[in-house]
Formats: C-alpha cells, structure tokens, sequence
C-alpha cells in the first residue's frame, strides 16, 4: 500500500522504514541535508542498526554529490562503531548534468562504493522499486560485499529502466515509423525488456540478490538475516590503510 505500482510515482519511504524497525521508532540523521537519501538509527530485535534509504519523494531518489557524501560519511560511522546496516534501495541512478560532473560526481559517488566495500559489519540489502545502472552497484549491492541482499518482486535491477533501453536499442527503428505503429513497438518492446533483464527473479539467476521476499515479510526476514550474521567475522586485506577517493 504504501509502495505505489507505478514506479515513477514517488512514496515517503520513511513510511516503509517506520513500519518495519522496533515500536516504529526511527531517529533520523542529518534530516534537512541531502533529502534524496534518508540515513538514521533504529532497532531490530533490540540491536541498533543503521539504515541508509533512498528517498524517492525528494528527486525521485537519485544519488548526486551531496547524497553520496551523507551516506558514504553514515555507512563509515556505522563501520567505526560496529553497528549493522540495513539499505533500502529504490534508486534510478546518479543525477546527470555538467553541474554534477564539475563538481566530481564520480570521486563523491566512489567514496559511499568504498564505504560500503571497506566496512565489515553485518550488511543487509531490500531492493524495494528501482535499482538502476552504476548506484546500484555503491548502493551495498553483491558485489560490493553485501553480505545479504533480498528484493521485493516489484524490484526492477538492471543498467537502466525498460523506457530508457528502449529508446537507446529501438530508437532508430522506431524513427522510421508512424506514431501509433512507434507507441505499440515501443510498449511490446518495453515489457519484452522487463521480463528478459528487470526483474528480480532473472537477478536471482545470476547471483545479484539471495531471495525475493513478500514486502509483508520484510521485518521478519531482516531479523532473520542480522541473526544469521551475528558472529559475522570479515577481514580486509591486510595494509596499513584504504585509499579513500578524496
């Protein structure tokens, strides 16, 4: 109910993070600074946990310089201090624009990758919605050692949406079409796309995601899942230190 079924309508995802920790209780952190992603402190089964969200009522969610600064600095605090992270993820990638690259999107973008692959406390991830191109990768994905990572089935994990890939790969076909004949190729190749790559069942196959659970059953598999990781030992190659993007 609270997730709508278009993925391009907005929800205050804090809804959904209210409804899942202990006795609704959730302090937020940095609440007025980079509201495109939302990080704080809650409790599941008594153990303080940090969570790190993206926000889709502000920006549609999308990581731009100052929200991968809040969450690379929160995932790095959590890591300090031993505390486990649950990300929620519904992110549509990173925010284009010249603005953003003079600025350094991709060395901010690095620092939350580098958080999240250094930190070796208990890492959960919920794929909720959208989890598209390269802030799926920094967003505690797989492959950044995200020790376990469920879905929602109305998660969509791939390089972009359906309608973005479907210009990309069909827009010089459908250039050469009538309008109505270009909507309905377009439509056909939309759902084609999403049932080939966007979902989460097909990143089950490869190994992106452990298990696609009921969004009714959120709660109670994280539990699970923090339980399962409670004698987690995780080491890091040994060095003197990381070589954080700066």
């Amino acid at each position: 109910e609270i997730v709508p079924e278009n993925p391009n309508q907005p929800y205050d995802v804090k809804d959904i993070i209210h409804t899942i920790v202990d006795g609704q209780e959730f302090f937020e952190f940095h609440r007025h600074y980079a509201k495109n992603i939302v990080t704080g402190f809650a409790k599941f089964d008594g153990v303080p946990t940090g969570i790190v969200a993206n926000q889709p009522n502000y920006l549609a969610g999308v990581l731009d310089i100052e929200a991968s600064r809040k969450a690379a600095r929160f995932v790095r605090f959590c890591d300090a201090f031993n505390i486990q992270i649950l990300t929620l993820v519904d992110v549509p990638g990173f925010l284009p624009g010249s603005r953003q690259e003079h600025g350094g999107i991709i060395t901010h973008g690095a620092k939350l990758m580098f958080a999240y692959g250094e930190a070796t406390v208990p890492k959960v991830t919920v794929t909720l919605r959208k989890s598209y191109g390269g802030a799926h990768d920094v967003m505690s994905s797989k492959q950044l050692r995200g020790d376990i990572n469920y879905a929602w089935p109305s998660a969509e994990i791939a390089v972009m949406g359906a309608k973005g890939a479907v210009e990309v790969l069909e827009g010089r076909a459908m250039s050469k079409m009538g309008e109505e004949e270009a909507a309905k190729h377009a439509q056909a190749k939309e759902a084609e796309y999403t049932e080939k790559f966007a979902n989460p069942y097909n990143a089950a196959k490869y190994g992106y995601i452990d298990d696609v659970i009921e969004p009714r059953n959120t709660r109670f598999r994280v539990i699970r899942a923090f339980r399962t990781l409670l004698n987690k030992k995780d080491y890091n190659p040994p060095k003197k230190h990381g070589n954080m993007p700066l």
